[in-house]
């Protein structure tokens, strides 16, 4: 499947966002910030695509479990609460610039993936897709109910993450927010008004005003299962090859994150996100379906260096 990418350039001005995890930039950690501004360029996409076909890619099958929590109102709560966040988050002034290089990169890499989504998920046509860059050591990102996706600067520096790379992780969050899993979470932990009470602090939302308090990885603490684990696999690679972008990165990928966890505390990101020699082998295992896809994909038009 062949995509038109949309530059960055064309996007209004970005907001804020963020995530959790461990480390001397962890300052903001503790909760989610999710912000940028795909909004205003992957809506005018998905509003004129057509609808998806009725049969769609086996990786895409939602479990039905997620019916019990209304879609429209996890998504709602996900967005007051980010529209609070970034009141918080642009004050810390941990933002990246509108014109950050990397930023440019993430959204870019966005706007290649995000017109897919509709095919696996009709509710992507009208979400507010949001991409923004947090300026700390954490590494971590991900993708929230609704479209806001977050990278920490740390993930993209530390571990020297090329465009594919950058790809196979941003294809893997957007995936759990595609199979909606924390709908199907919150449904096995109490069903609908007891899920969505619960969704702050699942996302480590509450007590806005201590920002900085704590390094915990609250919002991580939505741990999903090994089942969704391999699902966001399989379907964020191949969102990640029909973006052009080479599924085989995956490998590589979780290699690097072994190593970054190597006698030491594993990155927030990495300790809800199995890995090991298990996972490698079930990535390789699942080349052969996204390698013809990222064989036919159209490649990308730019190439960005990986973080300083």
């Amino acid at each position: 499947m062949k995509t038109n990418a949309v530059t960055p350039s064309a996007w209004p001005p970005a907001l804020a966002c963020s995530c959790c995890a461990r480390g001397p930039g962890a300052a903001l950690s503790r909760r989610g910030f999710f912000t940028g501004l795909v909004a205003a360029g992957a809506a005018p996409l998905l509003a004129g695509m057509p609808a998806p076909a009725a049969a769609a890619d086996p990786e895409c099958h939602r479990s039905s479990l997620a019916d019990l929590v209304p879609a429209a109102d996890v998504e709602a709560a996900a967005r007051q609460e980010y529209l609070q966040l970034m009141q918080e988050a642009k004050g810390k002034n941990v933002l990246a610039a509108a014109d950050d290089p990397q930023l440019e990169r993430l959204r870019y890499i966005a706007a290649r993936m995000i017109p897919l989504t509709v095919s696996c998920n009709e509710r992507a046509r009208a979400w507010k897709w949001e991409v923004q860059l947090l300026r700390t050591d954490s590494l971590n990102a991900f993708c929230m109910p609704g479209g806001k996706i977050a990278f920490f600067s740390g993930i993209l520096s530390k571990l020297k993450l090329s465009d594919d790379e950058v790809a196979i992780i941003m294809g893997h969050e957007t995936s759990h927010a595609l199979l909606e899993h924390a709908r199907e979470r919150m449904a096995k932990s109490g069903g609908t008004s007891m899920g969505l009470r619960a969704l702050s602090a699942l996302l480590g939302l509450g007590n806005l005003g201590d920002l900085a308090a704590q390094a915990g990885a609250q919002l991580l603490s939505l741990k999903y299962s090994r089942d969704d684990e391999g699902e966001a696999d399989a379907l964020g690679l191949l969102l990640a090859a029909r973006s052009g972008y080479d599924p085989r990165a995956g490998v590589s990928l979780w290699q690097k994150m072994a190593q970054a966890s190597a006698g030491r505390a594993p990155p927030a990101w990495l300790s809800t996100h199995p890995a090991g020699p298990d996972r490698i082998r079930e990535i390789e295992r699942r080349l052969p379906r996204a390698q013809p896809e990222f064989e036919r994909a159209a490649r990308p038009d730019r190439r960005f260096p990986a973080a300083g």
